[in-house]
């Protein structure tokens, strides 16, 4: 009887354990206590019976046993919240799919590293020296990244360094898979491309394709080596690859630089890549011209040398050929194409068709030619282009170039900013030629001891750094081109200092670029032009702001904004302006008086877009159509 009672008492003592203990320890510890070492919990059941503890009162501690845990894990008040749990878990994964799902389908296009900044376009021989020996190189081109980095270009464009003559600058090419000894060498070249993307940049070079058909008369007498025809094109013996002839051609070429690590190429003179086979003499402009005085290249019409059926096919193969190198994620490789000279419904087919894409973009170098400042000349550059681009394409704008003259030296200094302005608020990749950042002009000499045609290199003059010898380009007795004279006072040093240099401005202008949403995705909107002013707005559907960009090419004359623009504040705030002066405060819209080549990119807040208004829809253009949520933060397409 009393042993018993000992091992009911042993029951009652663990049940009252598994009520009093809240902490880690098992209940086989609290049993190990039992006064009398020789009655166990199992013996207690094994005679008693199975007994079920009574849960009524307990609630869960941590360290149960499973089964324990599993009495209470049955009961309505813990399974429920786990079975709403789980389900809540589920329909959270799937709309957080649907939501992404949602998000890609409307999201528009992002824009790519070839359109989301401007380019640099650098001419070697004359931008940094770093061996003395009076010629840039690529060496220098590497010490000076960290300035290009200063102007928040995202590309840099450098022009044809390839083993040559330099006869010609860049078209008498030797050998298209070596570095001229000018320049430096390959591993220059790669350290180059390396440091380059270390900073964030993009790299795209020239690339000059063969000039002829290998159906052209003079190719097939060069082939079988007849006569003076033999060394009219270079010759190089094919190679055998296991029992396979692999032809030196153009696109080994291309792929030789893009595994180098360069990001695309700028195709130079493709309309010559195919010529009429019946080798008639072209027609002369001038008619009544005697045949023996034509000497001049634009003294013909070049209807059987440029721009021959097939041409096209192979720009698309190159396309081809760059477009198996941007499968790798985040290595898109651009393909741009020169076609200078060409007339404007050409240069747009160099765009491709709609289901056929041939360049990114053909560079527009219409702005070049401007050489008078005119309000009506700059518009119709900027509509031609515009009206004609296919639908969905991406410009860009160029208001210089090696074989242009200067922009200062063209117009004049006082529309250095102001055509920078231009070209910063236009939709698309502005592209600026090294030097028309600060407003270097043409080199005024004419005793240059160079082979070239004198005419092209008036805007080669080397880079103006600082005040130094040479202006910086060079620690030479002697460069190939000599400096400007004005390097003492424009130079990238100099400019640094001053609040209200053109490098100031240039700065103030791309960082404006790279952080507005209206000027990198939005519409762009003419207004008027004249003989003086052009005027226009760029504006985004769900940013309840405008930019409205004036710009004076002309005499001091008065605009009246509330009379172009619906619904236009009395007042609008200058966001930059040419003047400086002005940056910050405000102007009254009616009554706008700007002097000639002075700029402004006014800023006013208004829900009426003027692309959305009937009155304005055929003034009105986007390349990459997009709306802003500023519930969100994000883009989408739901315009």
């Amino acid at each position: 009887m009393a042993e018993n009672k000992g091992k009911t008492d042993s029951i009652r003592m663990s049940m009252q354990g598994c009520q009093t203990n809240n902490g880690f320890v098992q209940n086989e510890d609290i049993l190990e206590k039992d006064p009398d070492p020789g009655s166990r919990l199992d013996d207690a059941v094994a005679v008693l019976g199975p007994v079920e503890p009574n849960l009524k009162d307990i609630r869960p501690y941590a360290g149960m046993p499973k089964e324990v845990l599993f009495q209470f894990s049955g009961q309505a008040r813990y399974r429920l919240p786990r079975e709403v749990l789980f389900w809540l878990t589920v329909a959270s994964v799937f709309v957080l799919i649907g939501a992404t799902i949602a998000i890609i389908a409307v999201s528009p296009k992002c824009l790519d590293w070839w359109q989301a900044g401007p380019m640099y376009q650098i001419y070697p021989r004359s931008f940094k020296d770093s061996d003395m020996d009076g010629n840039g190189d690529l060496k220098g081109i590497q010490e000076k990244l960290d300035y290009i980095t200063t102007l928040n270009i995202k590309t840099i464009w450098i022009t044809s360094f390839y083993k040559s003559s330099l006869k010609d600058f860049r078209h008498g090419v030797e050998d298209f898979r070596e570095i001229d000894p000018i320049f430096g060498t390959m591993k220059d070249f790669e350290n180059l491309v390396a440091a380059i993307h270390d900073k964030g940049l993009k790299l795209i070079i020239d690339f000059i394709p063969n000039h002829t058909s290998d159906k052209h008369a003079w190719f097939q007498l060069s082939r079988t080596r007849t006569g003076k025809y033999t060394d009219y094109y270079i010759w190089h013996d094919c190679t055998h690859e296991n029992g396979i002839t692999v032809p030196p051609n153009n696109w080994e070429i291309i792929q030789f630089w893009l595994t180098k690590g360069v990001d695309g190429f700028s195709f130079d003179a493709v309309k010559f890549l195919l010529e009429a086979e019946h080798l008639r003499d072209e027609a002369q402009v001038n008619k009544t011209q005697i045949p023996d005085t034509v000497t001049h290249y634009w003294e013909l019409y070049h209807d059987f040398t440029t721009t021959q059926v097939g041409m096209h096919d192979i720009v698309r193969s190159f396309r081809q050929t760059m477009d198996q190198y941007s499968r790798e994620p985040g290595r898109y490789r651009f393909m741009g194409i020169e076609a200078y000279g060409e007339s404007i419904d050409r240069t747009m087919m160099y765009y491709g068709l709609p289901f056929v894409q041939e360049a990114d973009f053909p560079f527009n170098d219409y702005l070049s030619e401007l050489n008078t400042p005119s309000g009506n000349g700059v518009f119709e550059v900027i509509t031609s282009w515009m009206e004609n681009m296919p639908e969905g394409k991406w410009p860009n704008w160029m208001i210089g170039g090696p074989d242009r003259a200067r922009l200062t030296s063209r117009l004049g200094a006082e529309y250095v900013n102001i055509m920078n302005m231009l070209v910063f608020t236009l939709p698309g990749t502005p592209i600026t030629y090294y030097g028309e950042e600060i407003g270097m002009r043409n080199i005024l000499v004419t005793n240059l001891n160079e082979s070239y045609d004198v005419d092209t290199l008036f805007s080669k003059s080397p880079m103006q750094w600082d005040n130094s010898s040479n202006a910086g380009f060079s620690e030479a007795s002697h460069t190939w081109l000599p400096t400007s004279s004005d390097y003492h006072t424009v130079n990238v040093d100099v400019q640094k200092t001053q609040p209200r240099s053109a490098l100031k401005f240039y700065q103030e202008l791309s960082l404006l670029h790279v952080n507005e949403l209206l000027l990198s995705r939005g519409w762009f909107c003419y207004l008027r032009n004249n003989s003086h002013s052009v005027v226009y707005t760029r504006e985004l559907d769900g940013i309840d702001r405008v930019f409205l960009v004036v710009l004076n090419f002309g005499e001091s004359s008065p605009l009246n904004l509330k009379e172009m623009v619906p619904n236009i504040p009395t007042r609008a705030s200058i966001r930059l302006s040419t003047s400086f002066a002005d940056k910050g405060g405000e102007v009254d819209t009616h009554d706008i008086l700007l002097d000639k080549g002075e700029g402004l990119v006014l800023e006013y807040n208004t829900k009426n877009l003027l692309h959305h208004q009937t009155a304005f829809r055929d003034s009105c253009f986007v390349s990459n159509r997009a709306c802003y949520s500023s519930t969100l933060n994000l883009l989408h397409s739901l315009c």
